[in-house]
């Protein structure tokens, strides 16, 4: 029996819509798949409207800091992010580029603006050891530096994911309470961050089997609590 296999009836989590924001730069179909492998709502999209009836925003990315901001703002997707995320306090899951938009600057192929959630920066990976290749691409365990962190609800110690990229979030120290695992390769690289709805993960969930499907469990978990305080706010 597949891993996939094993899970099959486990997680079941259907109530309200989660809102998977299509910029052209996302891995959407391995997300979505991983979705509906625990029986999470989901439905790809940039329309405005969808974003602000879902319960919770999944935003993925692949690629290049700057292009992928590009793509966002000239979707017009910056502010409704930031009026759902921000000020409405909608859970947010960023995965891959989705953390590393959260910071101030991105400083892949020159300075780019970021969405500024996070005080920190992303920065070029330098191994201190030149054993260790970049991209930084393939399996790693990850240390949870709060491992009471939501996300990590239910997950062993060590746990192990999928990375592939060559920069990293630097979180300013005024803000490092925010860092939630670690992940090591010849240098310490953020894994993922919680700040109050807003969490975000450098590795893909969607290509990390067992683990990587029981951490976007968890987040369906807080949409089902977060849509249903609001309908009875």
């Amino acid at each position: 029996m597949t891993w996939l296999g094993r899970l099959e009836g486990r997680f079941l989590y259907t109530r309200g819509m989660i809102a998977l924001i299509d910029y052209g730069a996302g891995n959407l179909k391995s997300v979505a798949n991983a979705c509906a492998a625990i029986g999470a709502n989901v439905q790809v999209t940039v329309d405005p409207d969808v974003i602000r009836k879902s319960s919770g925003i999944i935003l993925p990315g692949v690629g290049a800091f700057a292009e992928g901001m590009d793509r966002l703002r000239k979707a017009g997707l910056l502010r409704i992010l930031h009026e759902e995320v921000i000020e409405k306090k909608k859970p947010y899951l960023g995965i891959c580029l989705g953390l590393q938009f959260l910071a101030e600057k991105g400083f892949e192929h020159g300075e780019h603006e970021g969405f500024g959630w996070i005080k920190g920066t992303v920065e070029k990976i330098e191994p201190s050891d030149p054993s260790f290749k970049v991209p930084h691409m393939g399996w790693n365990n990850v240390e949870l530096v709060r491992p009471e962190a939501r996300l990590f609800h239910g997950l062993q110690s060590d746990p192990t994911f999928y990375f592939v990229h060559s920069f990293a979030l630097e979180v300013d120290a005024s803000e490092s309470a925010v860092i939630t695992s670690i992940a090591r390769h010849g240098c310490e690289i953020v894994a993922s961050i919680e700040k109050g709805n807003i969490h975000a993960v450098q590795f893909h969930p969607e290509k990390s089997q067992t683990a990587g499907l029981l951490m976007l469990k968890n987040f369906c978990t807080l949409c089902n609590a977060s849509s249903s305080l609001s309908v009875h706010a």
